[in-house]
């Protein structure tokens, strides 16, 4: 998640090269996560989602695509 979150720094008169992002802001908030049991350890594979936490997401999907379709009425055909 390091390097998917990170950016590019400016190195004056050189070409910028990509780095990664804090770990401390991301770790943090896998672990508020975890308190809150939408995120999980598991043994070999990381961290998942948990059923509850698949279902906060699908809803949040669901009240964004409502939304959306709102200012967009041309969106609708749109599964």
């Amino acid at each position: 998640m390091r390097a998917k979150y990170g950016g590019r720094k400016s190195l004056g008169v050189r070409r910028q090269h990509t780095r990664k992002g804090g770990g401390s802001n991301i770790r943090k908030i896998l672990q508020q996560l975890e308190t809150a049991r939408l995120v999980e350890t598991t043994k070999g594979k990381g961290r998942t989602l948990t059923k509850e936490g698949r279902r906060v997401l699908d809803r949040i999907a669901v009240e964004v695509k409502e939304e959306i379709e709102k200012n967009l009425p041309e969106l609708k055909k749109y599964p």
